[in-house]
């Protein structure tokens, strides 16, 4: 066990797959909480054209990929917030266009004949594809990302809870909106050489899944999440590198085998937490605080000042109801 730390390939392993177990979870709690759980599913999909282009080209594959993921995430967040009726078909074009289009493109480059294994180590993850460059790429992608979705926690919870009372309460919603539609993009290049493009989205979510049982704040369930993300990546690569499978399928495999762990344990914690429960208790509060002076009430009802009808903030700031983040 101790020996496969003594080859540099599997020392750059590890320190990707620790990125990668960060970002993926920093950002995927926003798109768990705004219902876009397989949003990194479907950049994974337009993600091939770009790592096509950057084989085509001879350039590098992942900074191809991040250009790429950031014009078809800012198309999706301009569908997505014009509410088109028709705008998941044209979504459904954009994803299956873009793994076909990078086939091609792939199918066309220089070499392409030994391009087989390259190709599915973007597609599955390998713990031998990451150099020193990739390593490189991923750690100031990730420390972009880091900074953005941590740095930003409050103002971003605000718009995934409640984009109308965002607006109220003076938050740029449509930038944040379109920022953390960026993230996920860049979260999915960042995590491609490790986990694989048509897995991602699966890292992205399932830690957030599993955490959501357990946790009763969004900031729990923040650390928790990407806590999860680390040992699951780490261990994923490890088992990947002990028993000869990809990394993907075993970090996945892993972080599924954490969901349903604590489900187990999260089921009598839930009843015995209904049973304590006073009646008159109100809803759980989110730690998060909002940078406006309005607070929303626990039914939603809008903003609420001093004097107003609403709940009284706790010590520390506003408050904003947890029923999105449990949903």
């Amino acid at each position: 066990m101790i020996q496969m730390f003594s080859f540099e390939f599997m020392q750059r392993a590890f320190l990707a797959a620790l990125l990668v177990g960060v970002t993926a979870p920093a950002v995927g709690i926003y798109l768990v909480q705004r219902r876009q759980a397989l949003m990194g599913d479907g950049i994974g999909h337009v993600a091939l054209t770009g790592v096509g282009l950057g084989l085509l080209f001879q350039t590098s594959p992942v900074w191809m990929a991040v250009l790429v993921c950031v014009l078809a995430a800012v198309v999706m967040e301009l569908v997505r917030s014009r509410g088109n009726q028709r705008g998941d078909i044209a979504l459904a074009m954009l994803f299956y266009g873009g793994m076909a289009c990078g086939r091609l493109l792939i199918s066309k480059a220089p070499g392409a004949s030994g391009t087989g294994g390259s190709l599915d180590s973007y597609l599955w993850g390998s713990i031998v594809a990451v150099d020193a460059g990739d390593l490189a790429t991923i750690a100031a992608l990730g420390a972009v990302v880091i900074a953005v979705t941590l740095g930003l926690r409050r103002q971003l919870f605000a718009v995934c809870q409640d984009e109308e009372f965002a607006k109220v309460t003076g938050i740029p919603v449509r930038l944040l909106n379109l920022l953390l539609a960026v993230m996920a993009a860049v979260t999915v290049t960042v995590a491609m050489r490790v986990v694989g493009l048509l897995l991602v989205s699966a890292l992205m979510v399932v830690p957030v899944a599993a955490a959501q049982l357990l946790t009763r704040s969004f900031l729990a369930t923040q650390v928790l999440s990407i806590g999860l993300g680390v040992v699951v990546s780490l261990g994923g690569v490890a088992t990947s590198y002990q028993a000869d499978v990809p990394p993907g399928s075993a970090i996945v495999l892993l972080a599924i085998a954490f969901f349903a762990a604590f489900s187990v344990v999260a089921a009598p914690l839930a009843r015995r937490r209904h049973h304590r429960a006073a009646p008159e208790r109100g809803p759980l509060v989110c730690d998060v605080l909002l940078p406006a002076q309005a607070v929303a009430s626990p039914a939603g009802a809008g903003p609420a000042g001093p004097g107003a009808d609403g709940p009284s903030a706790p010590p520390g700031g506003e408050s904003i109801g947890r029923a999105g983040l449990a949903q």
